[in-house]
Parts: structure tokens; sequence; C-alpha cells
């Protein structure tokens, strides 16, 4: 016969959540509250008690043990059945009293007498100096000292006065204490609800831009850990309405910047599909050559701003920059790439010395768009002036790229590093826009700046200052 395996446990399933987790946070602080208040109660409550309790009964047993001395030791007198007896008798209305003999003869008022046992008979033999006891049937105190040779005093007095007492302090004890927590718990949930108020609006906000996508920051008030804990979260939102900002203006520029060309191509490519129909006009070999030269650098425009697009993308995402870079290095290979496709343009270099921690290939592509812009505004022939050295007023290494062309209209420069803003003249010349603003971002990912201006070669100065240190130095 064969037995089934069980079933295996499912290792993804999510762990049911305890009692206490499904309680809400203010309930939590209210019944902690609570809690705290009642045990602090009860332990003052408890040792209240003890202490009076101990107290009463210390106070009876010393009332009954003097009361019982002098009454032993004072003046007797005779009563009218021939007996002496002490005069305190006429003074314990609230005792009871009688006198023991070694025989175990007992002398007091009939009906009043204290409970008797061998305690007492032990005192009254000189057997014992003194007895102190409870005895239960009656629920009294007896004490017996001794009253002279053979004799003893013994005296009792009811222990209902005082466990009466005992019991009211319990009751006040339980009330009291009972209120106390009732205010505690009222307090804690009042406090808990006005310290709460602010997460209850971090999450009430939280929910709304789940559901509706709305970034509109949360009124902060105060200067506790909650209200900067609400200013954190107005500066997520703030970060996060940004990057929807920036992505929504990426793609807007995006699409448009690939409307033209793609219109372009669609045009030519139909000119093309049309003239090859038998009942079409036919192109000539020229225009058909144009045309197939046309779609091929639209295809190349298009590869290029998608490429674009891409480096910018991967710019965008936050990324550790944590490797120590020599920024001679990455120069000199940005340079032999841009000498390959700029052969008519020659470069003038010097380069400092310049060590950084930093992402070499994201440094490599920012100098490479800096040389391509330049070569591209070029004339052929023309000289491109590429310059490393340190800046000792910030302590920062500036790398200028200049270039012999027209330069850089003044109202155009504060703009040249937007993402997809083009000059009316740089509208005829191919590019997507998108270089220089790679630039940028890689220089503020490293804790540099950017700068556009004019040469002293008369064309288009642009500036890009970067942190660290020369190689010379030990950094400190």
């Amino acid at each position: 016969m064969t037995v089934p395996a069980p079933p295996s446990p499912d290792l993804h399933r999510t762990p049911p959540r305890g009692r206490l987790q499904r309680v809400s946070l203010r309930n939590r602080v209210t019944w902690l509250a609570a809690i705290c208040v009642a045990g602090a109660v009860a332990l003052v409550s408890v040792a209240a008690f003890i202490t009076v309790h101990d107290s009463l009964y210390q106070q009876l047993d010393d009332n009954l043990t003097e009361r019982a001395v002098e009454a032993a030791g004072g003046p007797l007198v005779r009563t009218a059945d021939l007996q002496q007896v002490p005069v305190a008798f006429f003074n314990a209305s609230n005792f009871r009293i009688s006198m023991l003999s070694a025989d175990g003869t007992e002398v007091g008022p009939g009906g009043q007498r204290p409970p008797l046992s061998y305690a007492e008979l032990a005192v009254a033999r000189g057997e014992s100096v003194r007895s102190l006891r409870t005895d239960q049937a009656t629920n009294s105190r007896v004490v017996a000292v001794p009253a002279g040779p053979n004799t003893a005093l013994v005296m009792s007095t009811s222990l209902h006065p005082t466990q009466r007492t005992l019991a009211q302090l319990s009751v006040v004890l339980v009330v009291m204490g009972g209120a106390g927590i009732l205010l505690a718990a009222a307090a804690g949930t009042a406090v808990a609800r006005a310290g709460l108020r602010p997460v209850q609006r971090l999450t009430a906000a939280t929910e709304r831009v789940a559901l509706t996508g709305d970034l509109r920051p949360i009124p902060v008030g105060g200067d506790d850990e909650l209200a900067r804990l609400t200013a954190s979260f107005n500066g997520m939102l703030s970060a996060l309405a940004e990057s929807q900002e920036r992505q929504r203006r990426l793609v807007a520029d995006a699409g448009h910047e690939l409307r033209t060309p793609l219109t372009s191509l669609r045009t030519n490519l139909e000119l093309l599909m049309a003239s090859s129909r038998p009942d079409a006009p036919k192109l000539s070999e020229q225009d058909r050559e144009e045309m197939f030269a046309d779609v091929q650098a639209q295809i190349t425009e298009l590869s290029a701003l998608v490429g674009d697009l891409v480096e910018l993308a991967r710019e965008d995402a936050p990324q550790a920059v944590h490797e120590p870079v020599d920024l001679v290095d990455v120069v000199e290979r940005a340079l032999s790439r841009a000498r390959r496709r700029a052969s008519g343009i020659e470069f003038d270099v010097r380069l400092h010395p310049w060590v950084m921690m930093g992402d070499a290939t994201a440094l490599e592509r920012a100098v490479l768009n800096l040389l391509d812009n330049a070569a591209k505004w070029s004339p052929d022939g023309g000289r491109v002036r590429l310059e490393l050295h340190p800046d000792p007023r910030t302590g920062h290494a500036v790398l200028e790229v200049a270039d012999s062309g027209p330069g850089i209209a003044p109202a155009d420069r504060p703009y040249v590093f937007e993402r997809f803003y083009r000059s009316s003249d740089a509208r005829t010349l191919p590019g997507s826009g998108l270089g220089l603003s790679i630039v940028k971002q890689v220089a503020e990912r490293h804790g540099g700046s950017v700068w556009a201006g004019e040469a002293p070669e008369g064309g288009a100065l642009l500036r890009m200052s970067l942190p660290g240190h020369r190689p010379d130095i030990e950094q400190q």
C-alpha cells in the first residue's frame, strides 16, 4: 500500500499576522498607557494596603497589651460576688477581660469573658511570660499577662473594626485605581490621537498618491520627529514630481524630434514605393539616388537620436560613483575617438594630471560630446583647443574646449545645455540636441558644473568643472 506524501509547506506564504499587529497603533498606545498605569496603581495599592494592614494590627496589639499590663497592675475592688477584680474592668467596654488562675478557674463579668486556651493557662502557671494570639472562633485578638502568683489577666478585643477599616481601604484603593486606569486610558487615547495625526496625514497622502497620482505636498507644523518625517516625505514628493516632469518633457521633446525625420523618411519611402508601380511615372536614377541618400541620412539621424536618448536615460538613473579615475587617460581616449570622426580638424591639447572619484565611461562620453560639438562647428582645417588644468580658486579641475566656429549667441548660452535645445543656426546641422545635456548631467552627478561662453579665439568656449586632486598631492 502506497502512502501519499504529505503536501509540502508553502515556503512563500506570508506568515499570519499576530493579534497585536492587527490592532491599530492608536489603540496600542492606549492599551500601553492603561497597562502601565494599572501596573503602577496595583503596586502602589498593594504596598499601601500591606503597610496599613501591618500598622493597624501592630497598633491593635500594642494597645491591647498596654491595657492588659495596666489592668494587671492597677488597684483592685471587691465585686458583689466577693471576687477581687481590677478596676479597669469597668473602663473596658470594648474589651473582654477575666482573671485566670493556675488551676483553670476563671473570674470575670458574665457573658463578656475572653476565649481561653492553653497559651493563657501557661501564663497563669508561670510557664510563659506573655501570650498574644488570634482566636479564629470569635475573630478576636487575645493577650494574657501575669497578674500575681498563679494568676494571669486575659484580655481580648474584636478584630471586626480593624477588618472593616481595611475593607473600606480596599474599596477606596480599587475605586481610585480604576479611576486612574480609566483616566490614563483616556489620556493615552488623546495623546495618541494628537500625536498620530501627522502619521494619519502621511497615510492619507500616500493613499492619495497611489490612487490619483497627485503629488501635492503635505502641510507641516512643528519641529518634532513627525514634522521632520513629513518634511522628508514632502521632499520625496517634490523629487518624484520633478522626475515625472522631466519624463514628460523628455517624452514630449523626443516625440517632437522624432516626428520630423520619421515624416521625411515615410515620405521618401512612399515615393519610392509609388514609383515602383507599373502605372506610376518613373523616377530618374539621380532622383532615386538622392532619395536613398536622404533615407540613409535620416536613418543615421534616428540611430544617433535613439542612442542619445538611451544614454540620457542611463545618466538619469542613480549610480554609485566610487572608482578612482585618471582624468587625463579619460580625455585622451575621448580625443582619440574624436580625431577619427573629425579628420580635418586640428586639436591643440594641453593636459595637466588630475585624479578624481567617478565613472570613467560616463566622463569619457561627456568629453567626447564636447569634442564632437566643437568639431561640428569648426570649419575644415580649423583648430579645437582642449585644455585641462586645475583652478586654484575652486580647487576643481577645469576642462575647456574652444572651437574656431562662429560662437554661441549670448541669448542662446543659458540654454545650450538643455535637452533638445538647438539654436536657429544649429537646426540645419546634424545632431539631436542631447549631447551637451548629457555633459551637464555627468558633471552634476560628479559634483561639478558646466558653463558656456566666448573663446579668445572667437568661437564657442565650453567649460566643465570637476572635483578631485592632483596625483602628486596627497588627498586629505
